[in-house]
């Protein structure tokens, strides 16, 4: 029992602050993101007996990650995820605060428009563009194969970009 009590704790402290920073991009809610946290390592313990059929204990781990994001964002049915408060938590101290302001619009457009993309393409993004896992990890965590995850993530771009160029002709227009 000790020797699992060790397992566990190295792989939480190990993996921790990866799953976290992946379940608030998700989420954008720090305490959402720290009950889902905590879902994800207590399903981690639930099926450890299972352990030994992982080919890497990472994309596993995150692979639990996008399905107690996934349950968490069907509970709440598209209510509430990506508040501005986690791109607050980014600036940086040496900047003007017209530099830290126009940052703070910018990461709130985007914030915005990551919100509006469809679950897989947020995804997707959130694992391949902020997290920078790798197209094989990718799609391991996704349960799909690299050609979903390169054609997703792509459509997935694609998508952001217009929902941010249509975000920024009315930022546009209210500003005239």
């Amino acid at each position: 029992m000790e020797h699992l009590d060790d397992r566990i704790s190295e792989i939480y402290r190990q993996y921790y602050l990866d799953v976290y920073r992946f379940l608030i991009c998700f989420s954008g809610n720090q305490s959402e993101a720290e009950d889902m946290t905590q879902e994800v390592f207590i399903r981690v313990l639930n099926n450890y007996s299972n352990l030994h059929k992982v080919n890497h204990l990472k994309t596993w781990i995150f692979s639990i990650a996008k399905h107690v994001s996934i349950d968490h964002y069907r509970k709440k049915r598209l209510v509430g995820l990506f508040t501005a408060g986690f791109f607050t938590q980014f600036f940086s101290a040496d900047k003007e605060p017209s530099e830290v302001m126009e940052q703070y619009e910018t990461r709130k457009l985007v914030h915005a428009a990551i919100s509006k993309l469809k679950p897989h393409y947020r995804a997707v993004v959130i694992l391949r563009g902020i997290n920078e896992f790798s197209i094989k990890e990718t799609a391991e965590i996704l349960q799909c194969n690299e050609s979903k995850v390169k054609v997703s993530y792509h459509r997935a771009l694609k998508d952001l970009k217009k929902k941010l160029n249509f975000e920024m002709e009315e930022v546009i227009q209210n500003a005239k």
